[in-house]
Protein backbone atom coordinates (compact mmCIF):
# COMPACT_ATOMS: atom_id res chain seq x y z
CA UNK A 1 0.00 0.00 0.00
CA UNK A 2 1.51 3.35 -1.16
CA UNK A 3 1.64 5.93 1.55
CA UNK A 4 0.10 9.35 1.21
CA UNK A 5 3.51 10.98 1.22
CA UNK A 6 4.79 8.76 -1.60
CA UNK A 7 1.70 9.49 -3.73
CA UNK A 8 2.23 13.20 -3.25
CA UNK A 9 5.87 13.01 -4.25
CA UNK A 10 4.96 10.95 -7.37
CA UNK A 11 2.32 13.52 -8.44
CA UNK A 12 4.81 16.35 -8.09
CA UNK A 13 7.35 14.43 -10.20
CA UNK A 14 4.84 13.75 -13.02
CA UNK A 15 3.75 17.38 -13.13
CA UNK A 16 7.33 18.56 -13.29
CA UNK A 17 8.02 16.16 -16.18
CA UNK A 18 5.02 17.46 -18.14
CA UNK A 19 6.12 21.05 -17.66
CA UNK A 20 9.63 20.25 -18.83
CA UNK A 21 8.28 18.32 -21.85
CA UNK A 22 5.98 21.19 -22.84
CA UNK A 23 8.83 23.66 -22.55
CA UNK A 24 11.10 21.53 -24.72
CA UNK A 25 8.35 20.98 -27.40
CA UNK A 26 7.57 24.68 -27.54
CA UNK A 27 11.23 25.60 -27.83
CA UNK A 28 11.85 23.07 -30.57
CA UNK A 29 8.71 24.24 -32.51
CA UNK A 30 10.08 27.75 -32.67
CA UNK A 31 13.56 26.57 -33.48
CA UNK A 32 12.38 24.25 -36.32
CA UNK A 33 9.16 25.64 -37.95
CA UNK A 34 7.11 23.21 -40.11
CA UNK A 35 7.53 23.54 -43.91
CA UNK A 36 4.37 24.24 -45.97
CA UNK A 37 3.48 25.00 -49.64
CA UNK A 38 2.80 28.52 -50.87
CA UNK A 39 0.04 29.04 -53.40
CA UNK A 40 0.79 30.48 -56.82
CA UNK A 41 -0.64 33.97 -57.20
CA UNK A 42 -2.27 36.04 -59.96
CA UNK A 43 -3.45 32.87 -61.67
CA UNK A 44 -5.66 33.21 -64.76
CA UNK A 45 -6.55 31.42 -67.99
CA UNK A 46 -7.90 33.46 -70.91
CA UNK A 47 -9.67 31.59 -73.71
CA UNK A 48 -9.69 32.69 -77.34
CA UNK A 49 -13.15 31.10 -77.77
CA UNK A 50 -15.47 30.15 -74.91
CA UNK A 51 -18.15 28.30 -76.90
CA UNK A 52 -18.90 24.66 -76.08
CA UNK A 53 -17.08 22.16 -78.30
CA UNK A 54 -15.02 24.79 -80.11
CA UNK A 55 -11.24 24.77 -80.37
CA UNK A 56 -9.61 27.50 -78.31
CA UNK A 57 -6.22 28.81 -77.35
CA UNK A 58 -5.43 29.07 -73.62
CA UNK A 59 -3.27 31.86 -72.24
CA UNK A 60 -2.38 30.79 -68.68
CA UNK A 61 -0.54 33.28 -66.49
CA UNK A 62 0.63 32.95 -62.89
CA UNK A 63 3.29 34.22 -60.50
CA UNK A 64 5.58 31.78 -58.68
CA UNK A 65 7.48 32.97 -55.62
CA UNK A 66 9.73 29.90 -55.58
CA UNK A 67 12.40 28.74 -58.01
CA UNK A 68 11.61 25.48 -59.77
CA UNK A 69 14.74 23.35 -59.94
CA UNK A 70 16.21 20.51 -61.97
CA UNK A 71 13.97 17.44 -62.15
CA UNK A 72 10.92 19.16 -60.72
CA UNK A 73 7.72 19.17 -62.75
CA UNK A 74 5.10 21.78 -63.57
CA UNK A 75 1.78 20.17 -64.50
CA UNK A 76 -1.15 21.93 -66.14
CA UNK A 77 -4.29 19.83 -65.79
CA UNK A 78 -7.36 20.70 -67.83
CA UNK A 79 -10.38 19.79 -65.70
CA UNK A 80 -9.10 17.07 -63.32
CA UNK A 81 -12.70 16.20 -62.35
CA UNK A 82 -14.15 15.09 -65.69
CA UNK A 83 -11.39 15.32 -68.34
CA UNK A 84 -13.90 17.17 -70.49
CA UNK A 85 -11.36 19.00 -72.66
CA UNK A 86 -10.33 17.40 -75.92
CA UNK A 87 -7.06 17.44 -77.80
CA UNK A 88 -4.76 17.96 -74.82
CA UNK A 89 -2.73 14.90 -75.76
CA UNK A 90 -2.19 16.39 -79.23
CA UNK A 91 -0.26 19.39 -77.94
CA UNK A 92 3.34 19.44 -79.23
CA UNK A 93 6.27 21.79 -78.86
CA UNK A 94 5.01 23.62 -81.97
CA UNK A 95 1.56 24.27 -80.48
CA UNK A 96 2.59 25.56 -77.06
CA UNK A 97 4.87 28.43 -76.06
CA UNK A 98 5.91 30.04 -72.80
CA UNK A 99 7.79 32.81 -71.14
CA UNK A 100 10.42 31.60 -68.67
CA UNK A 101 10.38 28.12 -70.25
CA UNK A 102 12.11 26.86 -73.38
CA UNK A 103 9.96 23.86 -74.28
CA UNK A 104 11.62 20.81 -75.87
CA UNK A 105 10.35 17.36 -76.75
CA UNK A 106 13.38 15.92 -74.96
CA UNK A 107 15.77 17.67 -72.62
CA UNK A 108 18.59 19.80 -73.93
CA UNK A 109 20.89 22.49 -72.64
CA UNK A 110 19.82 25.94 -71.57
CA UNK A 111 18.96 27.89 -68.48
CA UNK A 112 15.16 27.51 -68.73
CA UNK A 113 14.77 24.30 -70.72
CA UNK A 114 11.97 21.87 -69.95
CA UNK A 115 10.75 18.69 -71.63
CA UNK A 116 7.10 18.21 -72.56
CA UNK A 117 4.95 15.15 -71.94
CA UNK A 118 1.19 14.95 -72.51
CA UNK A 119 -1.73 12.88 -71.37
CA UNK A 120 -5.45 12.99 -72.06
CA UNK A 121 -5.93 16.02 -69.83
CA UNK A 122 -2.53 17.28 -68.70
CA UNK A 123 0.67 18.88 -69.90
CA UNK A 124 3.73 18.00 -67.84
CA UNK A 125 6.90 20.08 -68.06
CA UNK A 126 10.03 18.63 -66.44
CA UNK A 127 12.93 20.96 -65.71
CA UNK A 128 15.98 19.68 -67.56
CA UNK A 129 19.33 18.93 -65.93
CA UNK A 130 21.34 22.01 -65.00
CA UNK A 131 18.28 24.19 -65.64
CA UNK A 132 15.82 26.03 -63.44
CA UNK A 133 12.79 28.27 -63.65
CA UNK A 134 13.20 31.59 -61.91
CA UNK A 135 10.61 33.21 -59.69
CA UNK A 136 8.22 35.67 -61.25
CA UNK A 137 5.42 35.68 -63.80
CA UNK A 138 5.13 32.74 -66.19
CA UNK A 139 2.83 32.62 -69.20
CA UNK A 140 1.90 29.44 -71.04
CA UNK A 141 0.01 29.77 -74.33
CA UNK A 142 -1.41 27.00 -76.49
CA UNK A 143 -1.55 27.62 -80.24
CA UNK A 144 -3.62 26.48 -83.18
CA UNK A 145 -6.82 25.91 -81.17
CA UNK A 146 -5.76 22.28 -80.68
CA UNK A 147 -7.52 21.99 -77.33
CA UNK A 148 -11.33 21.82 -77.65
CA UNK A 149 -13.68 23.12 -75.00
CA UNK A 150 -16.07 20.82 -73.12
CA UNK A 151 -19.32 20.29 -74.96
CA UNK A 152 -21.39 21.40 -71.96
CA UNK A 153 -21.52 24.91 -70.59
CA UNK A 154 -20.18 25.47 -67.10
CA UNK A 155 -17.16 26.34 -64.97
CA UNK A 156 -14.08 24.13 -65.30
CA UNK A 157 -10.89 23.88 -63.24
CA UNK A 158 -7.46 24.52 -64.70
CA UNK A 159 -4.96 23.20 -62.16
CA UNK A 160 -1.26 24.07 -61.91
CA UNK A 161 0.78 21.77 -59.67
CA UNK A 162 3.44 19.08 -60.01
CA UNK A 163 6.50 18.46 -57.88
CA UNK A 164 7.30 22.18 -57.86
CA UNK A 165 6.84 23.77 -54.44
CA UNK A 166 3.66 25.69 -55.19
CA UNK A 167 0.28 25.05 -56.79
CA UNK A 168 -3.05 26.70 -57.52
CA UNK A 169 -6.36 26.31 -59.31
CA UNK A 170 -8.09 28.72 -61.63
CA UNK A 171 -11.29 28.35 -63.62
CA UNK A 172 -12.61 29.08 -67.07
CA UNK A 173 -16.26 29.46 -68.09
CA UNK A 174 -17.65 27.71 -71.16
CA UNK A 175 -20.70 29.59 -72.40
CA UNK A 176 -22.87 29.54 -75.48
CA UNK A 177 -22.12 32.05 -78.22
CA UNK A 178 -24.55 34.86 -78.92
CA UNK A 179 -26.12 34.70 -82.36
CA UNK A 180 -26.41 38.24 -83.69
CA UNK A 181 -28.86 38.91 -86.50
CA UNK A 182 -29.60 42.13 -88.31
CA UNK A 183 -31.23 43.33 -91.48
CA UNK A 184 -30.25 46.26 -93.69
CA UNK A 185 -32.87 47.55 -96.07
CA UNK A 186 -31.86 47.69 -99.72
CA UNK A 187 -31.51 51.14 -101.24
CA UNK A 188 -31.39 52.09 -104.88
CA UNK A 189 -31.94 55.50 -106.46
CA UNK A 190 -31.39 56.35 -110.12
CA UNK A 191 -31.89 59.85 -111.51
CA UNK A 192 -31.44 61.46 -114.93
CA UNK A 193 -30.79 65.20 -115.16
CA UNK A 194 -30.42 67.55 -118.12
CA UNK A 195 -27.05 69.05 -119.03
CA UNK A 196 -26.46 72.61 -120.23
CA UNK A 197 -24.93 73.60 -123.57
CA UNK A 198 -21.16 74.03 -123.44
CA UNK A 199 -20.61 71.29 -120.83
CA UNK A 200 -17.49 69.20 -121.39
CA UNK A 201 -17.80 65.56 -120.40
CA UNK A 202 -14.99 63.71 -118.71
CA UNK A 203 -13.87 62.16 -121.99
CA UNK A 204 -13.64 65.45 -123.88
CA UNK A 205 -17.04 65.51 -125.61
CA UNK A 206 -18.70 68.94 -125.39
CA UNK A 207 -22.42 69.61 -125.59
CA UNK A 208 -23.72 72.13 -128.12
CA UNK A 209 -27.34 72.18 -126.95
CA UNK A 210 -29.19 72.04 -123.62
CA UNK A 211 -31.15 68.94 -122.62
CA UNK A 212 -33.66 68.17 -119.88
CA UNK A 213 -34.18 65.04 -117.82
CA UNK A 214 -36.82 63.76 -120.28
CA UNK A 215 -36.05 65.42 -123.64
CA UNK A 216 -33.24 65.80 -126.15
CA UNK A 217 -34.54 68.66 -128.33
CA UNK A 218 -32.02 68.79 -131.19
CA UNK A 219 -34.17 71.13 -133.28
CA UNK A 220 -33.12 71.76 -136.89
CA UNK A 221 -29.80 70.16 -137.70
CA UNK A 222 -27.46 71.64 -140.30
CA UNK A 223 -25.62 69.25 -142.64
CA UNK A 224 -21.95 68.41 -142.22
CA UNK A 225 -21.77 69.49 -138.59
CA UNK A 226 -22.65 67.58 -135.47
CA UNK A 227 -25.04 68.54 -132.68
CA UNK A 228 -24.55 67.11 -129.19
CA UNK A 229 -26.55 66.90 -125.95
CA UNK A 230 -25.79 65.31 -122.62
CA UNK A 231 -27.53 63.89 -119.58
CA UNK A 232 -26.26 63.37 -116.04
CA UNK A 233 -26.78 59.94 -114.47
CA UNK A 234 -26.64 59.48 -110.68
CA UNK A 235 -26.93 56.19 -108.81
CA UNK A 236 -27.08 55.69 -105.04
CA UNK A 237 -27.21 52.14 -103.73
CA UNK A 238 -25.96 49.82 -101.00
CA UNK A 239 -25.93 46.85 -103.37
CA UNK A 240 -22.78 44.91 -102.51
CA UNK A 241 -22.10 44.00 -106.14
CA UNK A 242 -22.97 47.36 -107.64
CA UNK A 243 -25.21 48.11 -110.59
CA UNK A 244 -25.40 48.59 -114.35
CA UNK A 245 -27.24 51.21 -116.39
CA UNK A 246 -28.11 50.23 -119.94
CA UNK A 247 -29.86 52.10 -122.73
CA UNK A 248 -31.80 51.12 -125.82
CA UNK A 249 -34.28 52.83 -128.16
CA UNK A 250 -37.72 51.87 -129.37
CA UNK A 251 -36.80 52.65 -133.00
CA UNK A 252 -34.30 54.58 -135.06
CA UNK A 253 -34.97 58.33 -135.39
CA UNK A 254 -37.89 58.12 -137.83
CA UNK A 255 -40.20 60.68 -139.47
CA UNK A 256 -43.90 60.18 -140.17
CA UNK A 257 -43.05 59.71 -143.83
CA UNK A 258 -40.75 56.81 -142.92
CA UNK A 259 -37.37 58.50 -143.37
CA UNK A 260 -34.69 57.47 -140.86
CA UNK A 261 -31.54 58.83 -139.25
CA UNK A 262 -29.72 55.57 -138.66
CA UNK A 263 -27.44 54.60 -135.79
CA UNK A 264 -23.69 55.20 -135.81
CA UNK A 265 -21.91 54.36 -138.04
CA UNK A 266 -23.69 54.42 -141.37
CA UNK A 267 -26.54 52.32 -140.04
CA UNK A 268 -24.52 49.37 -138.71
CA UNK A 269 -25.40 50.01 -135.02
CA UNK A 270 -21.77 49.64 -134.00
CA UNK A 271 -21.58 48.24 -130.48
CA UNK A 272 -17.88 48.85 -129.83
CA UNK A 273 -17.06 52.53 -129.21
CA UNK A 274 -14.85 54.17 -131.82
CA UNK A 275 -13.80 57.62 -132.98
CA UNK A 276 -16.67 59.62 -134.46
CA UNK A 277 -16.79 59.77 -138.25
CA UNK A 278 -19.14 61.77 -140.46
CA UNK A 279 -21.81 59.98 -142.52
CA UNK A 280 -20.37 58.80 -145.83
CA UNK A 281 -23.43 60.15 -147.75
CA UNK A 282 -23.26 57.53 -150.51
CA UNK A 283 -26.00 58.07 -153.10
CA UNK A 284 -28.82 55.50 -153.09
CA UNK A 285 -27.65 54.23 -149.66
CA UNK A 286 -29.96 56.07 -147.21
CA UNK A 287 -28.35 54.45 -144.18
CA UNK A 288 -25.22 56.52 -144.95
CA UNK A 289 -27.00 59.89 -145.03
CA UNK A 290 -26.85 60.57 -141.30
CA UNK A 291 -26.29 58.85 -137.98
CA UNK A 292 -26.96 59.05 -134.26
CA UNK A 293 -24.49 57.85 -131.60
CA UNK A 294 -23.83 57.84 -127.86
CA UNK A 295 -20.78 58.29 -125.61
CA UNK A 296 -20.20 58.11 -121.84
CA UNK A 297 -17.54 59.49 -119.52
CA UNK A 298 -17.81 56.49 -117.17
CA UNK A 299 -14.23 55.21 -117.11
CA UNK A 300 -15.04 52.09 -115.09
CA UNK A 301 -17.89 50.55 -117.06
CA UNK A 302 -18.11 47.54 -119.33
CA UNK A 303 -17.51 49.60 -122.48
CA UNK A 304 -14.71 52.14 -122.64
CA UNK A 305 -15.96 55.32 -124.28
CA UNK A 306 -12.58 57.05 -124.14
CA UNK A 307 -10.87 59.21 -121.54
CA UNK A 308 -9.25 62.12 -123.38
CA UNK A 309 -10.91 61.54 -126.76
CA UNK A 310 -14.59 60.63 -126.80
CA UNK A 311 -15.53 57.38 -128.50
CA UNK A 312 -19.06 56.71 -129.77
CA UNK A 313 -21.24 53.65 -130.26
CA UNK A 314 -24.55 52.97 -131.97
CA UNK A 315 -25.46 49.56 -130.64
CA UNK A 316 -28.47 50.61 -128.63
CA UNK A 317 -31.24 49.69 -131.03
CA UNK A 318 -34.48 48.17 -129.75
CA UNK A 319 -33.19 44.63 -130.16
CA UNK A 320 -30.12 45.13 -127.96
CA UNK A 321 -28.81 47.20 -125.06
CA UNK A 322 -25.67 49.19 -124.43
CA UNK A 323 -24.11 49.60 -120.97
CA UNK A 324 -23.28 53.26 -120.41
CA UNK A 325 -22.62 53.31 -116.63
CA UNK A 326 -21.63 50.55 -114.21
CA UNK A 327 -19.94 49.96 -110.87
CA UNK A 328 -19.04 46.87 -108.83
CA UNK A 329 -19.98 47.96 -105.28
CA UNK A 330 -22.00 50.45 -103.25
CA UNK A 331 -22.25 53.94 -104.73
CA UNK A 332 -22.81 57.38 -103.25
CA UNK A 333 -24.54 59.13 -106.13
CA UNK A 334 -21.88 61.84 -106.49
CA UNK A 335 -18.45 60.31 -107.11
CA UNK A 336 -17.45 60.18 -110.76
CA UNK A 337 -17.34 56.61 -112.15
CA UNK A 338 -18.88 55.31 -108.91
CA UNK A 339 -22.10 57.20 -108.33
CA UNK A 340 -22.10 59.61 -111.24
CA UNK A 341 -21.46 59.65 -114.98
CA UNK A 342 -22.59 61.70 -117.99
CA UNK A 343 -23.64 60.49 -121.40
CA UNK A 344 -23.51 62.42 -124.66
CA UNK A 345 -25.78 61.99 -127.70
CA UNK A 346 -24.49 63.14 -131.10
CA UNK A 347 -26.30 63.55 -134.42
CA UNK A 348 -24.64 64.39 -137.71
CA UNK A 349 -26.25 64.40 -141.16
CA UNK A 350 -25.01 64.88 -144.68
CA UNK A 351 -26.73 66.87 -147.43
CA UNK A 352 -28.65 63.80 -148.65
CA UNK A 353 -30.58 63.22 -145.41
CA UNK A 354 -34.31 63.47 -146.15
CA UNK A 355 -36.00 66.64 -144.93
CA UNK A 356 -38.53 66.28 -142.11
CA UNK A 357 -39.37 68.20 -138.97
CA UNK A 358 -40.63 65.25 -136.94
CA UNK A 359 -37.80 62.73 -136.57
CA UNK A 360 -38.36 61.04 -133.22
CA UNK A 361 -37.71 58.01 -131.06
CA UNK A 362 -37.68 57.11 -127.36
CA UNK A 363 -34.60 56.17 -125.34
CA UNK A 364 -35.07 53.79 -122.41
CA UNK A 365 -32.63 53.63 -119.49
CA UNK A 366 -32.67 50.47 -117.41
CA UNK A 367 -30.80 50.63 -114.07
CA UNK A 368 -30.23 47.27 -112.38
CA UNK A 369 -28.69 46.83 -108.90
CA UNK A 370 -26.85 43.61 -108.04
CA UNK A 371 -27.31 42.72 -104.36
Amino acid sequence: MISRKVRKDLSIAISSALIVSLFVWTTLFHMFPLAHAVNLTNVSDTLSDSRPGFGANHTITYTNSTTTTTGQTVVFTFDPNTSAFGGVANITTSTVTSTQMTILSTCGSGGHTVSLATSSNALTFTVCPSASLATGTITLKTLGSVITNPTSTGSYIIRINGSQANSADTRIAVVNGVNVTAAVATTFTFTVTGVASGTTLGNGATTTLTSTSTTLPFGTIAPNTHAEMGQLLNVTTNASNGFAVTIHDDQDLTSQTGNTIHLFTNGNAQGTPSVWTAPSSTINQPWTYGHFGITSDDASGTLQFGTSTALYAGGFQSTSTLTVFAWTGPSDGITQNVGQARVGFRIEIGPLQAAANDYTNNLIYVATPVF
